[in-house]
């Protein structure tokens, strides 16, 4: 019979079922919400992208360019040495791959053909340089004809920075060096080739290695498509949305382009730190701020050492803390071994390589405060706010050689300043400690330093200070008192009086026509003008050498009989003469003779191509040209010139300013003795700065050190200003484009004549000791230096009647130099004008100071001691 079992029946109640369908419900519209918000933020976040994406991911800032390199005749080059630039300016082997649009060139062992290129800076002319033994022998151009000389192509020095003072420099994923990718990914992203833009394994694995006690590496949690996500789209907060949203982005990212094209944009977007004022974006940027050289010429141990700055720019920013870079480097070399990308030798050997950081790359190689001031000048001249957006072609004046050598005569010549300030400083602490008294802080000084091409004005090189890192401020472009190197321009309006014919008439009421060996008085006086005002200078250290011919007041750089001659020529004049030639702030007084007035360092170098140039006044520029991304001409600039001085008497001043440097008393002849001994001239200052300000035949340059805060430097122009002067030209004339240094040739109407170091007479065979100087043609001496008897009158002298015929022998007239205890350099009131000078009486018994004739005519010599104590400026 059958048997019946019964199934007991689960109970479900009424509440549990509704709980399940609620939930289900729940998920149901949960997933429908989240489908929906993501669809949302899918196709908001893709108009997003789409629009980013319209236009160019990355600003294109303008491009500076440097000034074309000359090639010779003559020169010490090599064909290495042109193709080496030919290559940095972006041209390519003639016949291999793609031509370069800029050009292309071909080189055998001893000749390089070069073809420009449509967008070159030059015509399309080319040209073939032959070699011989390390020199250029010859330059043929395409038409067969001898060239005196070939431009070649700028090279590129930097791009301008953005508004936020981000500086990059564009690469292509083909262009990085072979193991930039694999360091960035093993530190950064392992399965960044794998994965679609998350990678949740990496993720998991990253949190595990953290909580690890013997981690080696760090991981990062975020991929590479997640960063460049954040970069482009986000800002840096930290919350929930913002991460949802760089989830959304970077898949959109994956679904628009290739691995490739996303490693590109995040090796150009990737900030690398900060260099001075400069934020570093990108790989190929941060290879030139850091290594300085292209990105493609980066090494294992570099590349590591840029993979592991991305954890944290400015905590491993090699400059500042290179302990800190150095391990961070070694421990993505251990993650590029634990990835297979490298060999354990090969990281080993990797870690013995020192950081390789090349100081001052930045700041030297990239002039920072030359392109500051070609912002500036782009900004007034083109007038439009994105001319920086629009990859623009800046060509300009910079030689960067030139640059470099400029750069490292500043870093070595202020660090011999500071060895000065910080013993200085030790003295004052004793003694204000034996005082009681607090020693105020030390304060270092700054520095400039301008470089122009004399004949044309092209700035060559520019250094506003002593580090831009740590202060971005252009000194080149600060008005300070010029102190000395104004006086050249006082002898200059005085010869002016004499090509005029104009006799200029001392105190004593003698006359006479001005010439280098005119005896000026240099002695203790007082100076009237303006109804009544006075006026004391003094010289430096108090010392006065009575009656001194005009090139020893200048090459000793004697104020008072530098101001007794403004006073003759006529204050007028010269502020006249001065003005024309830059110096705007000049006012027609006594001080102006010794530079009280101020000047920029960029205008004094401007207005001392009067002297170089034969009397034309060249204007100072930088731009050259403007040019679209293709090459299209937008702007050209012309500089303009103007001239200031008749060439007879730019000619004469230049031969008493070789003085300076030629002499022994000269207050730059220390500038010999650092081995610079190329045909130059100069002139020291010094007032509350230090100045040095001088040229050969086709380089000028000035150099400012002083303080910030205005206070006086109180180091002389030839200890502070001299040393980097004469450390820059020396090194600049060993370079082939300024290594053809000539004497300075008299324009027609001057003589260059030998006179006497004692009698200041034509030199002879009897007065060996002898010294050159030029005179305008006409009122050189006419005797020598054996012939004490007789007519000593040049035949000026004789024509106009003026000077005494000697009744017999004429001795030189003694010279004493007094020496009281030495006075800080002190800057002049700008308050002076006419002079009451008061010759004292003449001891027989002192030591004799050589002198030429022309000291019957302007008065004696006076030792008188200062009656006051005012302040000037010194040197």
């Amino acid at each position: 019979m059958p048997v019946k079992v019964k199934v007991p029946r689960v109970a479900v109640s009424i509440t549990g079922q509704k709980v399940l369908i609620i939930a289900a419900m729940v998920c149901v519209v949960a997933m429908l919400l989240g489908g929906l918000v993501f669809t949302f933020y899918w196709n908001k976040y893709g108009q997003v992208v789409n629009d980013r994406l319209e236009h160019p991911l990355f600003v294109q800032t303008a491009e500076i360019y440097a000034a074309p390199t000359e090639v010779r005749p003559g020169q010490k080059l090599t064909a290495s040495d042109v193709v080496q630039e030919l290559q940095a300016a972006g041209y390519t082997v003639t016949g291999e791959g793609t031509a370069s649009p800029l050009g292309t060139y071909s080189s055998g062992a001893d000749s390089v053909s070069v073809h420009p290129g449509p967008q070159s800076y030059h015509s399309e002319d080319g040209a073939t340089i032959s070699f011989d033994h390390g020199v250029v022998s010859q330059i043929v151009g395409d038409g067969g004809q001898q060239l005196a000389a070939y431009e070649l192509e700028p090279a590129l020095v930097t791009g301008l920075s953005d508004q936020n003072r981000a500086k990059r420099r564009l690469v292509k994923y083909d262009e990085l060096p072979k193991y930039l990718v694999p360091a960035v990914t093993s530190i950064e992203d392992r399965r960044y080739f794998e994965h679609g833009g998350l990678d949740y394994w990496g993720i998991m694995r990253s949190a595990v290695n953290d909580l690890h006690p013997n981690h080696r590496y760090v991981e990062g949690a975020s991929t590479i498509d997640m960063q460049l996500a954040k970069m482009f789209f986000l800002t840096p907060e930290r919350t929930f949305k913002r991460k949802f949203l760089q989830v959304i982005i970077t898949l959109q990212l994956e679904h628009r382009f290739t691995k490739q094209q996303i490693f590109q944009m995040y090796a150009n977007e990737v900030p690398l730190g900060q260099v001075g004022s400069y934020a570093i974006d990108g790989f190929g940027e941060a290879a030139q701020a850091y290594f300085g050289k292209d990105v493609g010429q980066l090494d294992l141990p570099e590349c590591a050492l840029l993979a592991g700055m991305i954890q944290s720019p400015s905590w491993l920013n090699p400059l500042r803390h290179p302990a800190r870079a150095l391990e961070r480097r070694n421990i993505v070399l251990d993650a590029m071994v634990d990835t297979g990308a490298i060999t354990k030798a090969q990281a080993e050997q990797a870690k013995a390589a020192p950081l390789g950081i090349a100081p001052g790359a930045f700041d030297a190689g990239e002039a920072p405060w030359f392109v500051d001031l070609v912002r500036d000048q782009l900004a007034q001249r083109l007038g439009d706010a994105d001319y920086n957006q629009q990859g623009l072609r800046i060509y300009t004046s910079l030689d960067p050689a030139l640059q470099q050598v400029a750069q490292d005569a500043v870093s070595e010549g202020i660090r011999h300043v500071d060895d000065v300030v910080r013993a200085r400083y030790a003295r004052l602490v004793r003694l204000d400690e034996r005082r009681g008294i607090t020693p105020p802080p030390i304060y270092y000084p700054q520095v400039a330093l301008v470089a122009l091409n004399p004949h044309t004005g092209q700035i060559l090189a520019l250094v506003g200070g002593r580090n831009f890192g740590a202060s971005q401020f252009d000194h080149a472009v600060q008005h300070r008192p010029t102190g000395s190197i104004f006086k050249p321009f006082v002898y200059a309006a005085a010869f002016n009086t004499a090509i005029a014919g104009t006799p200029l008439t001392n105190s004593s009421g003698v006359s006479g026509i001005f010439t280098p060996t005119t005896i000026l008085h240099d002695a203790p006086t007082t100076f009237t003008f303006d109804n009544g005002q006075t006026y004391s200078p003094h010289n430096f250290d108090n010392e006065y050498f009575g009656d001194v011919p005009a090139t020893e007041a200048l090459y000793r750089s004697l104020n008072n009989a530098t101001v007794s001659l403004a006073q003759m020529v006529g204050y007028d004049n010269v502020a006249n003469l001065a003005r024309a030639a830059g110096i705007t702030s000049v006012e027609p007084t006594p001080a102006m003779a010794i530079g009280s007035y101020d000047a920029t360092p960029l205008q004094m170098a401007g207005a001392y191509t009067v002297f170089a140039n034969d009397g034309v006044k060249i204007d100072p520029w930088m731009l050259a040209s403007v040019r679209a991304p293709n090459g299209d001409v937008i702007a050209d600039y012309t500089p303009t010139s103007t001239p200031v001085l008749d060439p007879r008497a730019a000619f004469l001043t230049v031969s008493m300013m070789e003085q300076v440097l030629n002499n022994h008393h000269g207050t730059g002849a220390n500038v010999r003795g650092m081995g610079f001994y190329a045909p130059a001239a100069a002139k020291t200052g010094t007032s509350h700065d230090a100045w040095f300000a001088g040229f050969t035949s086709n380089l000028l340059c000035v150099v400012w050190v002083g303080n910030d805060d205005y206070s006086e430097l109180n180091i002389e122009g030839d200890r502070a200003a001299g040393p980097i002067w004469g450390d820059f030209m020396k090194a600049a004339v060993q370079l082939p484009q300024y290594s053809d240094t000539k004497d300075f040739v008299p324009p027609p109407g001057v003589i260059q004549v030998q006179l006497d170091d004692t009698t200041n007479l034509l030199a002879d065979a009897s007065c060996p000791n002898d010294w050159t100087a030029a005179f305008l043609d006409g009122t050189q001496p006419t005797d020598t230096c054996d012939h004490s008897m007789g007519d000593q009158r040049n035949i000026f002298q004789k024509i106009f009647g003026f000077g005494e015929r000697p009744v017999g022998p004429a001795p030189p007239a003694p010279h004493v130099a007094q020496q009281p205890a030495k006075q800080p350099n002190k800057a002049a009131p700008a308050q002076p004008a006419q002079a009451q000078n008061q010759p004292a009486e003449q001891d027989q018994n002192q030591k004799k100071k050589k002198r030429g004739f022309w000291s019957r005519l302007f008065g004696r010599k006076d030792n008188n001691k200062p009656q006051n104590d005012q302040n000037q400026p010194q040197d």
